[in-house]
């Protein structure tokens, strides 16, 4: 019984890694939709080689400083260990390989390739998981510091904080360092527009994310014995929270109603298993809010070219769902408890801080260093044809 206990754990958390190994798929459609037509195929070549140099990363460094686990010695060795231990791994990889995959659609169409690859090692090497260790592994004591100062140790159930939240202000920084697109704000205070290049491909990846989504949040548990329906349902109420809020505030706008769910379920992720459903509804709607309105507010008045919106969906949403877990995780509000509002707002600002002064520090490191951006001229050709030699179309454009 035992062994068939381990065996379920094993299928249990490897089809959690599977299901949020094709969230990466809607990270790639999702902004192969929204960047211009000469910048789609980098963005699919983005997300697929930011996954593998996260995989070797995290195995070889980022896995040991998360949780001290090293997996360089023989085969024979890893064979005889516990399928469950490898098979975690992949779980927890999709996890920490989802920053790069976030920060890709915040810099898109102008970064150079390679000191991105740099900065993703970086990352998912060192910074991911040093802050992921603190929250999930009791590293240097953080976690027993802040329950003694505030009752209760800080809360997040499947990544609002640790992964969303130090995503997105990761990518903010990496936004600021690098400006602008060219002429998306001119000296004349005129705006050029730059729309999404196809919304069907845009829906789809926001489609796939949120069908992977499930895998994220519900079997964060890691076992079947922790598995709870709660997660789920509440995972799905954030959701639509999110898409019934950004229809409204975003004026039927395809972009910020495919981007709402995601909104919502990037927020209920720290509170999932204590939220009262009615709960997780309204936290998943204020994200859906919270994002639209802030991601007109950072392009329009602070010029800020985030082209996915990433630090808003990611970044603030995240940070609300770190802090909003202290508030609709009380009895009093429906909640289970055991939670404690200032913890949240505790370890929230951590992340945050965390996650700001990283980016600045390597994104910084590689602009005087290696630099960031494409010159001019290859960023009005596109980064399909200065990096990768090719148009998403090659063959409809050489008819015309």
């Amino acid at each position: 019984m035992d062994a068939l206990h381990q065996g379920v754990d094993v299928l249990f958390i490897l089809l959690g890694g599977i299901m949020v190994l094709a969230m990466h798929a809607g990270f790639a459609f999702l902004e192969l939709g929204t960047v211009r037509h000469k910048n789609q195929v980098n963005a699919l070549v983005k997300i697929l080689v930011d996954f593998s140099v996260s995989t070797v990363v995290y195995f070889v460094v980022g896995y040991g400083v998360a949780y001290g686990t090293s997996f360089m010695v023989g085969a024979q060795a890893l064979a005889e260990r516990n399928g469950y231990e490898l098979v975690k791994f992949f779980f927890l990889l999709t996890f920490a390989a989802a920053i790069p995959a976030i920060i890709s659609g915040g810099i898109a169409e102008r970064a150079k390739f390679w000191p991105q690859l740099i900065a993703t090692a970086v990352i998912v090497g060192f910074v991911y998981p040093f802050f992921e260790g603190i929250v999930w592994n009791q590293h240097l004591g953080v976690q027993a510091w802040i329950k003694g100062l505030a009752g209760a140790e800080f809360h997040d159930f499947a990544g609002s904080v640790v992964v969303h939240a130090v995503g997105g202000w990761l990518a903010l920084g990496a936004v600021l360092l690098l400006g602008p697109r060219s002429n998306r704000y001119r000296k004349d205070g005129a705006m050029s527009a730059h729309p999404p290049s196809n919304i069907p491909f845009l829906a789809l990846g926001a489609w796939i994310l949120t069908v992977g989504w499930f895998g994220f949040n519900v079997m964060s548990a890691q076992t079947v014995d922790k598995i709870s329906g709660l997660v789920a349902v509440n995972s799905l109420m954030a959701m639509v929270g999110g898409t019934l809020a950004a229809v409204l505030v975003g004026k039927n706008d395809p972009g910020f109603v495919h981007n709402g769910p995601l909104a919502g379920l990037v927020a209920v992720c720290a509170g999932s298993d204590l939220m009262h459903p009615l709960g997780a509804l309204v936290v998943g709607g204020v994200a859906g809010a919270l994002f639209v309105g802030m991601f007109i507010l950072t392009q329009n008045r602070w010029k800020i070219d985030d082209v996915l919106g990433v630090w808003p969906l990611h970044g603030l949403c995240g940070a609300w769902g770190g802090v909003a877990a202290g508030v609709f995780g009380h009895q009093a509000l429906g909640g289970l408890g055991g939670v404690s509002f200032w913890a949240q707002l505790l370890g929230t600002l951590m992340g945050v801080a965390w996650a700001l002064l990283c980016s600045l520090v390597v994104y910084g490191a590689l602009k005087w260093t290696l630099g960031l951006r494409l010159s001019q001229e290859e960023e009005f050709d596109g980064a399909d044809l200065s990096i990768h030699r090719i148009r998403a179309t090659p063959e409809r454009e050489a008819n015309w």
